[in-house]
């Protein structure tokens, strides 16, 4: 049998004045306007602390105490008398700050059940199916919200997430063209679907999209890292041609000025970019040639690959052999990095270890590279902080660095690296300009303040003018 108690409170929150409290959330009013004055008990306390008005705190600690037995005996009247908004604010409470996807789940549905056309909600619930591996169930509340609403934006978005993330890149291009279809300049649209096309390996398309992006927000830095590490694959077929200049001044045994010509030819294939170069050189008073040829395999959508290979027979004018290798890595938040080495052969052998990490920020790409030399003993080392700003697509900006040391990468004067325990510092800029979409054109300029011979310095600047076509 309940007690008195019991039936008192019970029959109390069936009161005109708690059920209004109930849907104004005024129970203390309820409190002090029929449930204390109804009890004997709760009646003779109320009268001494009335009394006793300086004891406002035990009063407080009363109706507090009180004001919880309704919900203990009725614990769903409050859950069952929120709104679907409350509801759906509770869902993403418990899905991104408790990561507990079922509850969400539930409370999804609870909202759904009040108002069944609200269509944020039912995107958040297929949402919450991807997130815990129930596609056909995210599938099923997407579909019917496209059917209702197809230009919204927010289901087309997250149909495509859970088709890409699935794997099934075709069907996530259908539903990321029907969201584009009515909302052509979307940049979340327009950057999913340049890494759906990168994943197909539509490079050119992929590159023209991310390209497209970049006009409309230029400040977009997860567009402009992917543009930049698919901008080798956009065509099948490049050619361009390089010319550098180097000047030395009067501190140099030999001060008469080098030059470089570089022809190169990239061809896309399906492992990746494969490019064969040809380098002539004056150097030393002395003619050569050396071949060259460079690859950028592909391996998944975070990793790929750079290959280098070179032979010639002209000593010192070029290294008998050159080689690299580097592996990348596209890392999240719009960084990036790489570890690998290059090999230069002289009249012996120089090994040299490199690794960088790099990172996008709105307009700019920055990044930090070292090289380290072994020596015997010690370790040769050398910095270069680079900075690019863009202003259009992957090929339009304006670039500069600042470090110590030679670069190998760097092969108008890479020969120098034959006596790689002098110091350098250097300083160097470049812009690069897009024109009509397939022609690229491009300047450089580097000055080198390097030590001769121990406590003779000299300097020297190296000047380079380019051409790219792509077809």
């Amino acid at each position: 049998m309940k007690s008195k108690f019991y039936q008192f409170c019970h029959e109390g929150t069936k009161t005109p004045c708690f059920t209004k409290a109930r849907k104004t959330g005024n129970y203390i009013q309820c409190l002090l306007r029929d449930l204390v004055p109804a009890c004997p008990v709760g009646r003779s306390l109320w009268h001494f602390l009335t009394f006793r008005n300086g004891l406002k705190y035990l009063k407080i600690i009363f109706l507090s105490g009180f004001l919880s037995i309704p919900f203990l005996m009725h614990p769903a009247d409050a859950q069952e008398n929120l709104s679907s908004d409350q509801l759906f604010q509770q869902a993403r409470t418990a899905a991104f700050k408790q990561k507990d996807y079922p509850q969400a789940i539930a409370l999804c549905k609870e909202a759904l059940a009040k108002s069944p056309d609200y269509s944020d909600i039912s995107v958040f619930l297929g949402r919450l199916y991807t997130w815990s591996h129930y596609p056909d169930s995210a599938r099923e509340q997407f579909k019917e919200v496209l059917k209702q609403h197809p230009d919204n934006l927010d289901a087309a978005s997250a149909f495509t997430d859970l088709e890409y993330w699935n794997d099934n890149d075709s069907a996530a291009l259908i539903y990321c063209n029907a969201g584009l279809k009515y909302h052509p300049a979307s940049p979340e649209l327009l950057l999913k679907k340049a890494r759906i096309l990168n994943n197909l390996r539509r490079y050119r398309d992929a590159y023209a999209i991310a390209d497209t992006l970049l006009q409309i927000d230029p400040k977009n830095s997860a567009a402009r890292s992917l543009a930049e590490s698919i901008k080798n694959n956009s065509s099948r077929n490049k050619l361009g041609i390089t010319y550098d200049y180097v000047y030395f001044n009067k501190n140099y045994p030999s001060s008469a000025a080098w030059q470089l010509v570089s022809i190169d030819y990239s061809r896309q294939t399906k492992l990746g970019s494969v490019i064969g170069i040809i380098n002539y050189a004056n150097r030393f008073h002395t003619n050569g040639m050396q071949a060259e040829i460079n690859a950028y395999p592909h391996i998944s959508n975070t990793f790929y690959c750079y290959l280098d290979g070179g032979y010639s027979n002209n000593l010192p004018v070029f290294p008998t052999w050159r080689g690299g290798f580097s592996l990348y890595a596209n890392l999240p938040k719009s960084f990036e990095g790489d570890v690998g080495f290059r090999y230069l052969y002289f009249s012996s052998a120089t090994w040299i270890y490199t690794a960088s990490v790099g990172k996008y920020y709105k307009d700019w790409w920055f990044n930090l590279r070292t090289y380290l030399v072994p020596e015997n003993p010690g370790l040769s080392n050398s910095y270069t902080l680079a900075a690019r700003y863009y202003f259009g697509g992957a090929d339009d900006y304006l670039a500069g660095s600042v470090g110590t040391g030679i670069s190998p990468d760097d092969k108008a004067i890479s020969v120098l690296l034959s006596n790689k325990k002098l110091m350098a510092q250097k300083l160097s800029f470049e812009y690069r300009r897009t024109f009509r979409k397939l022609n690229i054109f491009f300047v450089s300029g580097t000055y080198i303040h390097e030590e001769i011979k121990a406590g003779t310095y000299g300097n020297q600047l190296d000047m380079g003018i380019g051409y790219q076509r792509r077809f």
